[in-house]
């Protein structure tokens, strides 16, 4: 039920993103005004931000897959859409849901209040000529939104000619998107000085990069082992984290592949990357609030630096020589803040960068603290928070999230091409014959020798058979549960060939289930006559 009403008791709100967005509007933003963090570290946050669908941001260096990437996910053309071995997307594209097939230009794009994108008119016309927005109606969007790049090129000199901040932008976007995935091609691996800073640009999000090694299938296993390597080695200098990143490896388009002998490994590997693309619905609303969190104690770090600096200005005389002496000393006034408000040297923002920014603003104008504005964030962090976690939790209960749908997520499940299908405990499941029976002869030998009393063996003399395939017991206790199909404590003839059965699938690395497929029961064990008549037509 929606619990309207009594907004001044306790706050509450009929969805989360209202939440959030008033919790931003009348906590978080009061704070970020008065001490001018907008000009510092990021625009304001507008309701669209707040009611955006998820988005995936796709950067790469030139010809590394990235459009043939969204294409391949989408499974049609979008508008706007240029792929060739040359540097061909020269800007940014915002594939986005829409009824009607078009392109929108940038400069009527950041007008638009229903897209997330009206502060990026800051970067200017340059950048703004290089943004289109390409909408078409496609299943796969109406639950994701993808953001394709420009291709990054190796070298200096394009680097001046962007004519526009590209870390800044590429910054921008990786605040506010769900997911960043770094494509590489397995051919040529360099990270070049541009798609280093990059890299460096989504410091702070490291929980949103995925990594896709594009084209796998174009060289062998020796080579993939090595590029892998490779690859790894030069993250490891890029990305300053002490976990790995999650790398995909596989070939991400429609084409046969090449080297075949990896199949089963893309296969997995492009499973596991469409279910991590398929959770980011589940997972938008979390994403924003943690996102807004982290913007909460920046901008409190932030007001702390500002006020400490106005309140050094001297009042009078020598404003100019404070103003260089506080900049020089900025690392230290650090170190002051930490002890005296207890904040952990990692909600700092990077001391260079506010240096430089610092020298252009006149000290004394800058506000003093004003402690009301902070314990109202500090308030929100510790109380407000908690009931929206709540909330989602809620939410999710009553209505999950569609997940992503349409387009490569469609169809690859079911059916023979579906991972898996079979294989292990799936094999044998459209035979007409029980698959088990098929090496019962091999096991039926094994069970006579453990002295079987009216057809069946006790547990203790089955143990000690099955102890010999060297697996946990745990593994051995769940393959017990599920071969003793009538729960008597042994097992005839069947369910011992059954349980050496399962012992087999174990051992080639397959997962067991958790009830036993009906493929997998013994015939003397199946509830159904017709079945039985099948199968017993020999004994009759």
């Amino acid at each position: 039920a929606h619990r309207e009403g009594g907004k001044n008791k306790g706050e509450m709100y009929q969805t989360v993103t209202e939440g959030l967005q008033t919790l931003y509007t009348k906590k978080l933003l009061p704070l970020e005004e008065t001490y001018l963090f907008h000009d510092f570290h990021s625009p304001a946050l507008e309701p669209a931000d707040f009611q955006s669908k998820p988005m995936v941001l796709l950067v790469g260096q030139y010809s590394t897959g990235k459009t043939t990437f969204i294409r391949y996910l989408l499974e049609q053309d979008f508008p706007g859409m240029r792929i060739g071995p040359e540097p061909t997307t020269d800007g940014f594209i915002a594939v986005m849901h829409g009824e009607n097939e078009g392109v929108v230009p940038g400069n009527a794009l950041v007008v638009d209040p229903k897209k997330p994108f009206r502060k990026l008119n800051a970067f200017g016309n340059s950048f703004l000529n290089r943004f289109i927005c390409s909408q078409m109606p496609n299943q796969v969007l109406q639950s994701i939104s993808i953001i394709d790049t420009p291709g990054i090129l190796s070298g200096e000199k394009q680097r001046i000619s962007r004519g526009y901040d590209f870390a800044e932008v590429l910054r921008w976007f990786g605040e506010r998107v769900d997911r960043i995935i770094l494509l590489f091609d397995a051919h040529k691996l360099d990270i070049s000085d541009e798609f280093s800073e990059a890299i460096k640009a989504f410091k702070g999000q490291d929980d949103k990069i995925r990594v896709v090694l594009n084209k796998a299938d174009q060289v062998d296993t020796q080579q993939l082992m090595r590029v892998y390597g490779a690859l790894m080695w030069s993250l490891g200098k890029v990305i300053n984290t002490p976990e790995v990143v999650r790398v995909y490896l596989g070939s991400f388009w429609a084409k046969p592949l090449q080297n075949t002998e990896n199949r089963r490994l893309f296969e997995a590997e492009s499973q596991d990357l469409f279910r991590d693309i398929q959770s980011l619905p589940r997972n938008a609303a979390l994403r924003k609030l943690n996102d807004l969190i982290k913007r909460a104690r920046l901008a409190k770090v932030h007001a702390y630096i500002i006020s400490y600096l106005k309140k050094e200005m001297p009042s009078l005389f020598g404003r100019e020589k404070k103003k260089d002496e506080l900049i020089q000393r900025l690392p230290e006034i650090y170190t002051i803040l930490q002890r005296e408000h207890h904040i952990s040297p990692g909600d700092f923002p990077n001391v260079t960068k506010m240096q430089d920014m610092l020298q252009h603003y006149d000290f004394s104008k800058f506000p003093s603290l004003k402690v009301k504005l902070i314990e109202k964030v500090d308030k929100m962090l510790a109380s407000k928070i908690a009931v929206l976690m709540a909330m989602i939790r809620e939410e999710e209960a009553k209505q999950p999230p569609a997940m992503v749908s349409g387009g490569a997520f469609e169809g690859s499940q079911d059916g023979p091409f579906g991972q898996g299908y079979g294989e292990g405990i799936s094999a044998g499941a459209d035979a007409e014959d029980w698959i088990v029976s098929r090496d019962k002869h091999r096991y039926d030998e094994i069970f006579y020798t453990l002295m079987p009393i009216n057809g069946k063996i006790t547990g203790v003399n089955a143990k000690k058979e099955m102890m010999n395939s060297r697996l946990p017991n745990t593994v051995l206790g769940k393959i017990w549960k599920l071969a003793d199909c009538d729960q008597d404590g042994m097992l005839d003839d069947e369910e011992f060939a059954l349980a050496q059965h399962l012992i087999k699938i174990k051992l080639e690395g397959y997962e067991l289930p958790t009830e036993l497929p009906n493929h997998l029961v013994p015939p003397s064990h199946r509830k159904n006559p017709t079945a039985d008549a099948l199968y017993n037509h020999v004994e009759d």
